[in-house]
């Protein structure tokens, strides 16, 4: 069978080294690749679709995501707004009145953020207004939960003093809550997919526990071809890895080449919003009746004895490491790691760095795998538990100009799986009118478009056809624009994931 051709006529590509785009040219694809580039083409047989002007750009990646996660949170209750405590319950009161869950089923919010609220989070706001039906609500973060009564009953933890559950305790809620038919949740994966397509997304790094390759060749096999995936594994399953034979970018068979193994991911400790970032200084007060923890200086989840070791298997079995660290501390002992077993990978997250650290990460050889948008999120509670410090957090052009690779994504749910509010909040630091937060720790387009970029590189003949067509020049328009930027279509080896006015 002939390969199909598309001329793509009248696009301005974005230039090697992502600088700016070039002049009008039309390209040419040639089943899943780049055929041709140049003015004036030759349609002969290709179908032939006028762009207009409109930008070329390589297809974007998403370098974190808990796919499934953020399938599911698309559908749950949002509490991202709440304010207080109180009113977090409000909202949960008034979803039980209007839409009441089915007999037994979980009523799950999504999205508080209570480090700076005034009030404390308890089972007993929760219980108040709903009783019997079993409550949780998952924080922005996705690193505790607060439950009601009920819902401690059933995942666990009964009679728990205060309904607030943190870390690897919540995480096994986390899973539960994940627990639904495989074909729905196979079904809102599909819709998230879509969603991502229409902002120009080719490719996401799937973290999701424990281990999704699995799930991803069920869907693939179902006809889910929307994506690229790279999919990690955990701990508790990295011997079944180990197992397959598979190394971290083998692509895994009877998949088309769209899924591939990815790395190990260990959480090594928390979150700043949740005060469990594991870090050199104790975090302050934040409130009436601030508990012990939230005084202390968080938690190592994986102490270094237990770290090494699981980093050297890991790398004596070809699998890369993406090892969570957050707290300055925590980074100090992920890079040490790195450093004594000669494993290779990237540091997730890296939101508070010790000057020291930074340089470590090239001379390592390591990617810095940041999410830009949690600057943005997180910058009142950086500034109130991370006072005197926030110089050297979410410090992205320190990274870069140290000589770090950087991959930029969203850690979607904790913020939307859309790479241009990524790039947009990795080159200017605000979104919502204030001041640009700590400006000196931005980066340029240019090298926000290459770190949200896959592997292909520039747009030229021989390259895979993953592009993505927008109707504004994103290394020129205003932020706003940036931010929300028009994409007319995605082309995933040269196959339309998404199409819109072009």
């Amino acid at each position: 069978m002939p390969r199909r051709t598309v001329l793509l006529r009248s696009v301005r590509p974005l230039r090697p080294g992502y600088a700016g785009l070039g002049e009008p040219v039309d390209v040419l694809l040639a089943g899943d690749r780049i055929a041709a580039v140049g003015p004036g083409l030759a349609a002969g047989g290709a179908e032939i679709v006028e762009c207009g002007g409109r930008a070329l750009l390589p297809g974007l990646w998403d370098h974190h995501v808990h796919m499934e996660q953020w399938a599911l949170a698309r559908r749950r209750l949002d509490v991202s707004g709440a304010r207080s405590a109180a009113d977090a319950a409000a909202r949960v009161a008034t979803r039980l009145r209007d839409a009441p869950p089915d007999p037994g089923e979980v009523l799950v919010g999504f999205g508080f953020r209570d480090a700076l609220w005034p009030d404390q989070a308890h089972r007993s706001l929760l219980d108040d207004v709903a009783g019997d039906v079993p409550v949780v609500l998952v924080s922005g973060d996705l690193h505790q939960g607060w439950l009601n009564g009920a819902a401690c009953d059933r995942f666990g933890h009964p009679g728990h003093p205060t309904g607030r559950i943190r870390e690897s305790e919540f995480f096994a809620v986390t899973v539960a809550l994940q627990d639904v038919p495989p074909d729905v949740l196979d079904g809102f994966v599909a819709d998230a997919a879509r969603a991502a397509a229409a902002r120009g997304v080719v490719g996401i790094v799937d973290f999701e526990a424990s281990w999704s390759v699995p799930a991803w060749q069920r869907r693939i096999d179902a006809g889910l071809t929307g994506l690229r995936v790279e999919a990690s594994v955990w701990p508790d399953r990295l011997d079944e890895m180990i197992a397959t034979g598979l190394r971290t970018g083998d692509p895994v068979p009877g998949t088309d080449g769209l899924l591939t193994a990815g790395p190990l991911k260990v959480i090594t400790d928390g979150s700043l919003n949740t005060r469990t970032a594991y870090c050199y200084d104790p975090y302050p007060g934040v409130g009436p009746g601030t508990a012990t923890l939230e005084n202390s200086c968080g938690l190592l989840l994986v102490p270094p004895d237990e770290l090494a070791p699981l980093l050297a298997r890991a790398h004596r079995a070809g699998l890369d490491a993406a090892l969570h660290a957050i707290g300055d501390h925590a980074n100090t002992q992920v890079l040490d790691a790195f450093a004594a077993t000669g494993a290779r990978g990237r540091v997730e997250h890296a939101q508070l760095l010790d000057d020291a650290d930074v340089p470590r990460f090239a001379e390592l050889g390591l990617v810095a795998s940041v999410q830009p948008e949690h600057a943005l999120d997180d910058r009142d509670v950086a500034d109130a538990l991370w006072r005197g410090r926030t110089h050297r957090s979410f410090a992205f052009a320190a990274l870069h100009a140290a000589g770090a690779g950087l991959a930029l994504g969203s850690d979607a749910p904790v913020a939307p799986l859309d790479p241009w509010v990524a790039i947009a909040a990795a080159v200017h630091r605000t979104a919502d009118g204030r001041e640009r937060w700590h400006p000196e720790q931005e980066i340029g387009r240019d090298v926000a478009l290459v770190a949200s970029a896959g592997p292909d590189g520039p747009i030229m003949p021989g390259r895979r056809a993953d592009l993505v067509v927008t109707d504004a020049d994103p290394t020129a328009c205003d932020p706003a624009t940036l931010r929300s930027m028009p994409v007319a279509g995605t082309l995933l080896g040269g196959r339309w994931t998404h199409r819109t006015g072009v």
